[in-house]
């Protein structure tokens, strides 16, 4: 048995050998790959704090799949997450591995670029502002704004204490009186001003009462 089993060994050896390179030549046809920009996500921020600035928005994927199935893959097909469940406050460096990468489950990941992404989280609060309408032009001679109202009067607003610690209030999108000579309700954006903020409310009423000058 022994001598059965050694017999022609090089020939077997060489037999295994050919019949791996065969099964990489045939499950490597048709393969290829694409890379991809792809936004990438922050999940499960801690509460109390909130993602204001890191080094990048987007990373490069590089995917590899068969010819056939990745003529029709699209960026949506493809997330990138970065899981903040255990972040501080501050500037923390995050590394990107295949893990935070959600593809086909057909298609496998070759490269990621950047690896690593820095993000700085701060403290969010609250706080409760006026409301200032704006408005622009001149009503039609002879009129006048008598008054401005709107509604709400005051908007809650959410941030980094560092952006609403010398917030005062909100102006809103300017609404035009040009030649009017009646009064004009119109429903405006409230203006953030590029802030890091948001509010619960985003438009607001504004009501220009026009009326005939004395």
């Amino acid at each position: 048995m022994k001598k059965y089993c050694l017999g022609n060994l090089g020939m077997k050896i060489s037999s295994v050998i050919l019949a791996i390179v065969l099964w990489f030549f045939v499950t490597s046809r048709g393969q290829s790959e694409i890379t991809m920009d792809i936004p990438l996500e922050l999940k499960n921020i801690p509460q109390g704090l909130e993602s204001v600035r890191q080094g990048t928005k987007s990373v490069s994927v590089s995917i590899r799949g068969q010819e056939r199935l990745m003529r029709n893959i699209k960026p949506s097909s493809l997330r990138v997450y970065i899981d903040l469940n255990k972040a501080k406050r501050g500037k923390t460096t995050y590394y990107i591995n295949k893990d935070d990468v959600k593809v086909p489950a057909t298609m496998a990941v070759a490269s990621i670029s950047p690896s690593t992404v820095w993000i700085v989280l701060e403290e969010t609060a609250v706080k409760t502002v006026p409301v200032v309408p704006v408005i622009i032009g001149n009503p039609k001679k002879g009129f006048v704004v008598a008054s401005v109202e709107v509604t709400p009067r005051e908007a809650v607003v959410r941030g980094t204490r560092a952006a609403l610690s010398s917030l005062k209030s909100l102006r809103t999108e300017p609404v035009d009186v040009t030649d009017a000579n009646a009064t004009v309700v119109q429903e405006q954006r409230l203006d953030l001003g590029g802030k890091n903020i948001w509010t619960e409310v985003q438009e607001v009423s504004i009501k220009a009462v026009i009326k005939r000058a004395r």
